[in-house]
């Protein structure tokens, strides 16, 4: 089957200096895919302890000029379909703000993630001081559901797991036999309300000897509680990364049951069959 890559960075994200949408874009299709989404970063809140490792700058991306050029790409570009989305960074001082955002412009699809958490970027550490792993990962898991709930606003729930990606302890991955409680109310909601849980491919990979690994049972629950959905997301930011070990976590998904791959076009989701 032809896949969509859901999750992707452009020259629009404030960290997407390494590719352009046409350079990805022309990547997916030599990859072979059918479809990519640039879902550039909108955070309205960037916690100021960013400032001490790189420079500070606004994570709000102009969605009037990634629109036109996307508009473009699609125009030119032969043989794979270009979607436009938006990565929509979770944070509860900025919920209000955010909402109307959102509802200002039309999109494809809508990521809702939280990257940010208690005034801090786990990306340098210092979110998992005085924590341990189950304070961290809980805590995070609990913040993605809070923020989620109130948003409503969204298609697809990214990278739960992100949190796991930086961590410094020996436990490198959310496993559901240790937040049981919690992972229920994040998937039965996306089951019940339609959103769709993303597998982002960027996760399971190296972090300084640790890597995180996808956990069968998370899905499996998912499943049971009625979740169909499943979205692709490589989390590019460059080019060659879209469409990243997909093959191999189709083959995983239809494994465990999973009948179809989702991608969203015009907010409406479109499922195909995991071939």
């Amino acid at each position: 089957m032809g896949f969509y890559d859901n999750h992707n960075h452009s020259q629009f994200s404030f960290d997407g200096y390494r590719t352009t949408a046409e350079a990805s874009a022309k990547a997916a299709y030599t990859a072979g895919l059918e479809g990519i989404c640039f879902t550039d970063h909108c955070d309205f809140y960037v916690p100021p302890m960013k400032a001490a490792y790189e420079k500070f700058v606004s994570e709000v991306f102009d969605i009037e000029a990634q629109q036109k050029e996307i508009d473009r790409l699609s125009g030119t570009l032969k043989g794979i379909k270009v979607f436009k989305g938006i990565e929509a960074g979770l944070y509860h001082d900025c919920r209000q703000q955010l909402r109307e955002h959102l509802s200002k412009h039309r999109f494809d699809q809508v990521i809702a993630s939280v990257h940010y958490i208690d005034d801090t970027d786990p990306f340098y550490g210092g979110y998992y001081e005085g924590k341990d792993w189950k304070q961290a990962y809980g805590h995070y898991l609990e913040t993605i559901f809070e923020e989620m709930t109130w948003l409503v606003d969204f298609d697809i729930l990214g990278h739960y797991d992100y949190v796991a990606r930086y961590a410094p302890y020996p436990q490198s991955s959310i496993f559901y036999k240790d937040f049981s409680d919690i992972l229920d109310s994040i998937l039965k909601y996306l089951a019940q309300e339609g959103k769709a849980l993303e597998i982002n491919t960027k996760t399971y990979q190296d972090y300084n000897g640790r890597t995180p690994v996808l956990d069968k049972d998370i899905l499996m629950r998912y499943k049971e509680l009625g979740g169909e959905l499943v979205s692709l997301g490589s989390d590019s930011h460059d080019p060659s990364r879209p469409g990243h070990r997909f093959g191999e976590f189709a083959a995983i998904l239809k494994s465990y049951g999973f009948r179809y791959l989702t991608h969203f076009e015009a907010r409406k989701a479109v499922p195909l069959t995991i071939g």
